[in-house]
C-alpha cells in the first residue's frame, strides 16, 4: 500500500511516525535510505492536532479503554484529521471510531 501511495502522492510522516519507524532500523541513516526526504516530507505535529488527540483519548479513557500508553495513535489520527490526509493503517476500527471524519486506507 506505501508504494502505491508513493507513486501517487507524495507521503508525509510526523515525529510519531518516525520514531514508531525507526525501530526497525540500526542508525538514524540507515532509516534516512529507505525514507528519503524527497519521497517521505517529514511535518511537525499542529497544536490544534494535540488539543484534538487528547480530547480523543479522553473519550477512549471514558469508554473504559484499557490500554494506558495508546495516546501517539490519537494524535497520529488528529493530525490527519487538521490537515484532511487520507491515513493508511492497520488499526482502522480505532481511527474510525475515534476520527470518523478521516479518509482511511487500510491494507
Amino acid at each position: 500500500m506505501l508504494a502505491k501511495f508513493l507513486d501517487e502522492d507524495i507521503v508525509k510522516i510526523n515525529p510519531i511516525n518516525f520514531a514508531e519507524i525507526s525501530i526497525a532500523f540500526k542508525t538514524p541513516s540507515e532509516l534516512d535510505k529507505y525514507f528519503p526526504s524527497h519521497l517521505f516530507v517529514r511535518e511537525a505535529l499542529p497544536w490544534e492536532a494535540a488539543f484534538i488527540a487528547g480530547k480523543a483519548f479522553l473519550t477512549y479513557r471514558r469508554q473504559k479503554g484499557q490500554k494506558k500508553t495508546p495516546l501517539p495513535d490519537f494524535y497520529i489520527g488528529a493530525h490527519a484529521q487538521v490537515c484532511n490526509y487520507t491515513l493508511l493503517t492497520r488499526d482502522s476500527v480505532r481511527y474510525r471510531t475515534y476520527f470518523p471524519k478521516i479518509r482511511l486506507v487500510s491494507p
